[in-house]
């Protein structure tokens, strides 16, 4: 690693003025984020994460216990923004609501951001300097190979073939209006179902949600989870806890749920819905 050139940067492909008007636009749309906007989506999920453990688990470490509030801040803006610039590279970012206000980090089936040009251009090599020693171990040795091992048993054959869920998170002020859950169905389903009863008759109304590869291509979605809050939401969207995943390196404990979202035909999503109204009445 130490024989990488400092003199690659992170590129970008068009003006600040465009990102600005795409940033601030009030559409509540799911948008394709290209790399000139992962500045802006990192921002989004480092406030989203701003206290959450275990996104911080390699920033704030023991050897870094004499750095400042601002200097973790920044380490932990930083880290975001090279693996969102990442998957905008070779995945997928999505983004809704003004100022991105909820952004989404996908890996679609068949892809990754282990190749040597996605990690060189994100800037993904430079954690083996930013980060302390301790924040170095508990990145490449201990998080990224438990979540691969981990993902690896609970997939098995589909590890390759599923969608991957890396990172969702909203801004404080824009919590409650569902950007989280549209963004996960923009992806996991073609169209969202609203069953309604009058009298004996059950009426369907299909609403278009997203472009739903995962349901129409058979795909499975895979999560961590590490907010046992957040399970709720999940658990309506179809993802199920597979298993616990333990992080031991810090003080405080710190565990991730592993969760799958089975694909889902439309048969099934009537007759779970028709199931949800009888349970409701």
């Amino acid at each position: 690693m130490e024989k990488i050139s400092r003199a690659v940067t992170i590129e970008s492909v068009s003006s600040m003025t465009s990102q600005a008007s795409r940033s601030n636009t009030s559409n509540d749309q799911i948008r394709v984020l290209g790399t000139d906007e992962y500045k802006g989506a990192a921002q989004c999920l480092a406030e989203a994460f701003a206290h959450d453990g275990v996104v911080k688990y390699c920033v704030e470490t023991p050897d870094r216990e004499h750095w400042s509030a601002s200097q973790k801040w920044e380490l932990h803006v930083t880290v975001l923004e090279y693996i969102t610039y990442a998957h905008c590279l070779a995945g997928l970012a999505t983004a809704v609501g003004p100022d991105y206000a909820c952004v989404a980090l996908w890996m679609p089936p068949g892809k990754d951001m282990d190749d040597w040009c996605t990690y060189l251009r994100s800037g993904m090599w430079r954690l083996n300097y930013k980060l302390s020693a301790e924040g170095r171990s508990r990145f490449f040795d201990e998080f990224l190979p438990i979540l691969h091992s981990t993902k690896h048993e609970v997939l098995g054959d589909r590890d390759h073939d599923s969608w991957y869920l890396v990172y969702i998170g909203t801004k404080p002020n824009a919590r409650g209006k569902g950007y989280a859950t549209k963004s996960i169905q923009y992806i996991t389903e073609k169209v969202c179902l609203t069953v309604t009863r009058r009298g004996r008759l059950w009426e369907f109304e299909a609403n278009g949600a997203g472009n739903g590869k995962a349901d129409a291509e058979r795909h499975a979605c895979y999560l961590e989870s590490s907010n046992p809050i957040n399970l709720v939401i999940y658990g309506r969207l179809g993802f199920e806890i597979r298993k616990k995943i333990h992080l031991l390196r810090g003080k405080a404990r710190h565990e991730l749920d592993a969760m799958v979202r089975e694909p889902v035909s439309t048969a099934g999503k009537i007759g779970a819905k028709l199931q949800e109204m009888r349970v409701k009445q």
